[in-house]
């Protein structure tokens, strides 16, 4: 296996290490993560700049960009062959719910499923990197898994998120769905030196739709969640409505 490691915490983050050495256990791997920490750019590109590759003492190479920039210019310009597998994290937090649409972890290992390679995002149920040890050796499980009974149809794309459990890696498995979160919390005006108003981006709302089958209930009740995920937005169920108005709107 050739495993292409990326994240969103950046290049420093304990849980790229932890994520690195479970996956360099099956197969040659090659990491592509952040200069800096680069939460919740989502699936963001940068095109008005040039993007650098620095190599680091322990090998991994870092970028001067997003997630998806780094997995990007390894999949476009760098490795020269696509490899067999994508994976992001180990987050700091978790990535449930509309969270996913922000997540720079699910956004890398998306950009490795646009260009039609397996993918898996990694996320812990809480921040502060606790367990993390445990948290790896599920990540690898889950991997090895994969690697023995891949889906049928490819590629594909999960969302993994991890309980904070010092036992997580005896936890049992289960496929969710994605939950729902209620609103954020409104914006944190402050001030800055000069006077002038400056803002900070709320925390994230609650659970708002965390019912049985849900990500959030998942982790909640201390088990492992592996949501399937999808790139296609549109609203399917919408789509004979929009078909009639059109109609009645050009006649």
């Amino acid at each position: 296996m050739h495993i292409l490691v990326a994240n969103d915490d950046g290049y420093l983050a304990p849980g790229l290490q932890a994520l690195a050495a479970a996956c360099s256990e099956l197969g040659e791997i090659d990491v592509f993560a952040p200069e800096q920490n680069a939460s919740g750019t989502s699936n963001s590109l940068t095109l008005h700049r040039p993007l650098s590759v620095y190599t680091a003492s322990n090998g991994y190479r870092y970028v001067n960009g997003t997630p998806s920039d780094c997995v990007h210019v390894a999949l476009t310009g760098v490795l020269g062959r696509k490899p067999d597998l994508v994976v992001s994290g180990i987050n700091n937090g978790p990535n449930m719910g509309d969270d996913t649409l922000y997540s720079g972890t699910v956004a890398a290992a998306m950009e490795g499923y646009l260009f039609g390679v397996p993918a898996i995002a990694f996320s812990l149920g809480r921040r502060g990197w606790a367990h993390l040890d445990q948290a790896a050796i599920v990540a690898g499980r889950v991997i090895r898994e994969l690697i023995v009974r891949p889906p049928a149809r490819g590629p594909w794309l999960i969302n993994v998120n991890i309980p904070d459990d010092p036992q997580v890696a005896s936890a049992p498995w289960r496929v969710t769905r994605l939950g729902r979160r209620h609103a954020s919390e409104p914006v944190i005006r402050q001030t800055n030196p000069h006077g002038e108003p400056i803002y900070w981006i709320g925390m994230a709302g609650d659970a708002r739709e965390g019912g049985e089958g849900t990500d959030f209930h998942a982790v909640a009740n201390g088990c492992v969640s592996i949501t399937p995920l999808q790139v296609d937005l549109t609203d399917h169920a919408g789509l004979p409505f929009w078909r009639d108005w059109t109609a009645a709107a050009s006649t």
